[in-house]
């Protein structure tokens, strides 16, 4: 079963607990920056185990120190409520 899409006033009201996080169209997008490569290797493969966990899995693109992740729900066409989670628990796991 697909999620709902949010609508534009619950997407503006979850970014605000969400500062780091930017809104691209339907994709939701943060950048982390790690002291080290290996550090964020190692938030990349948590964030591989939560995402697997959920079965909602972000684009994830690392470079050297930096990684970042963009969350949207392709086959509901949007933003949705499992954006948003993940997107907790990966701030949770930096």
């Amino acid at each position: 079963m697909r999620d709902p899409k949010l609508t534009e006033a619950e997407i503006d009201g979850r970014l605000t607990n969400l500062p780091e996080w930017s809104r691209d169209g339907d994709v939701l997008r943060r950048t982390f920056v790690f002291t080290s490569f290996p550090e964020a290797i190692a938030f990349v493969v948590k964030v591989a185990f939560a995402a697997e966990k959920a079965d909602h899995h972000p684009d994830i693109d690392v470079r050297w120190r930096r990684v970042t992740l963009a969350l949207t729900t392709h086959d509901s066409g949007g933003l949705t409520t499992r954006d948003f989670t993940l997107a907790r628990e990966a701030d949770a796991l930096s």
